[in-house]
């Protein structure tokens, strides 16, 4: 697992504010995983996921890149994903990148929307920004950001 090292890296490096150009491409490579998973384009979802993805939804599944990849394929449709304060520092080569993300899904005809709060990690490399890791905790629905 390659990424260990950059995120053990990451507990010694001070944090940083990235500069607008670099927070552009984090940003770029994160709007471009959204729209592959809205659009089911396993293509373009490739190509910003790492070889080395640890991918972990709310629920505890624990996916590599083929998983998520495959699961596109699956009944479920995401049909949004709004990324809300978004807040991103640098380690280094890698980028944390932390925030709100309502998923609006479609599943047999029945819609919902998982209010999460997400943790995605990137890393740049020959490839640009890919998301390495990513893990999401459920908002129960009174704690939901904006919900009274």
């Amino acid at each position: 697992m390659k990424w260990i090292p950059l995120l053990a890296a990451a507990t010694v490096l001070p944090a940083a504010t990235p500069d607008s150009k670099t927070e552009k491409e984090i940003m770029a490579a994160m709007n471009a995983y959204r729209q592959a998973i809205v659009k089911k384009d396993d293509a373009a979802l490739a190509k910003v996921l790492s070889d080395d993805l640890i991918y972990t939804h709310s629920n505890n599944l624990h996916q590599d890149k083929a998983a998520l990849i495959e699961s596109l394929k699956g009944a479920a449709i995401t049909e949004a994903i709004d990324f809300k304060e978004l807040k991103v520092r640098m380690y280094g080569n890698t980028a944390v990148v932390v925030g709100d993300v309502d998923f609006h899904m479609n599943t047999g005809g029945v819609q919902s929307v998982n209010h999460l709060n997400v943790l995605h990690v990137l890393v740049k490399g020959p490839q640009g920004w890919q998301l390495v890791a990513r893990q999401a905790v459920k908002y129960p629905d009174a704690a939901t950001p904006g919900k009274k």
